[in-house]
């Protein structure tokens, strides 16, 4: 099972680069990040390379980047007050309903 990494916010305030991690952004080729972040997924790999070079100077005034490593390819972001989880299929209690002869 491939192996991808995925960039969240680990504490209240919000998902949120800092200028210096916009600046690499920008250095890397890529356009405003103001006006590319709403397309961009959290697995990006230069999201993720940003984040892993800069450590926490890559953080927003509101946040804590880290990156979670998961296996497969299904994730989802849960979020509260902008704190965030990653969530897979792996790491998820499904309830399963069973057949009525089972109940």
């Amino acid at each position: 099972m491939s192996k991808h990494k995925v960039v969240y916010n680990s504490c209240y305030g919000g998902f949120s680069l800092s200028e210096e991690a916009q600046e690499w952004f920008e250095q890397h080729g890529h356009p405003s990040w103001a006006e590319y972040s709403p397309d961009i997924p959290r697995h990006h790999p230069l999201l993720v390379q940003c984040v892993e070079e800069l450590r926490d100077e890559a953080s927003g005034k509101y946040a804590r980047l880290r990156i979670a490593e998961i296996k497969g390819n299904k994730y989802w972001i849960e979020e509260y007050d902008g704190h965030e989880w990653v969530h897979t299929p792996e790491n998820t209690d499904w309830v399963i309903i069973e057949d009525e002869e089972d109940v």
